[in-house]
């Protein structure tokens, strides 16, 4: 079996805080919040749950929660592209791009770029990190 691209090559990642992993071209991007992410950002901008969730949250079919993506731009990116909830954003947020779907083949990673001016910037990130922000991922996933 082949090994994953992370775990081969040297990734390399620095954010340099543009917001386009916040602002996307289509209709299929979503970013899902868990009941405890929603209230975490719910508190965060001292507003009532009823209102955080009639405002911010579209319920899909399938009984998950996404922030709302009104014309592909995150509901929380403020026009200079800075997240207005980054202390408490979804770990979605947090461990982007280091999405297994990403980091699992090369040309991903590599065609990422066209969204993400960090990839291959700044120093290399080690191994144990990307590990940590996977399990944490697969973690959330088996909730």
């Amino acid at each position: 079996m082949p090994r994953v691209f992370y775990r081969t090559h040297a990734i390399r990642f620095a954010c340099t805080g543009c917001g386009r992993c916040c602002a996307w071209p289509g209709d299929d991007y979503i970013v899902e919040v868990s009941r405890a992410e929603q209230r975490r950002i719910q508190e965060f901008l001292g507003v009532s749950w009823a209102w955080f969730r009639r405002r911010y949250v579209t319920r899909h079919d399938d009984d998950t929660d996404s922030l709302r993506i009104p014309e592909s731009r995150c509901v929380f990116l403020d026009a200079a592209n800075r997240c207005r909830i980054y202390p408490v954003r979804p770990l979605q947020c947090r461990t982007y791009p280091f999405w297994p779907e990403l980091l699992g083949q090369e040309k991903r990673w590599r065609a990422e770029r066209r969204h993400c001016e960090g990839i291959d910037r700044g120093e290399v990130v080690p191994l144990a990190r990307i590990q940590r922000l996977l399990k944490t991922q697969h973690r959330a996933d088996a909730e």
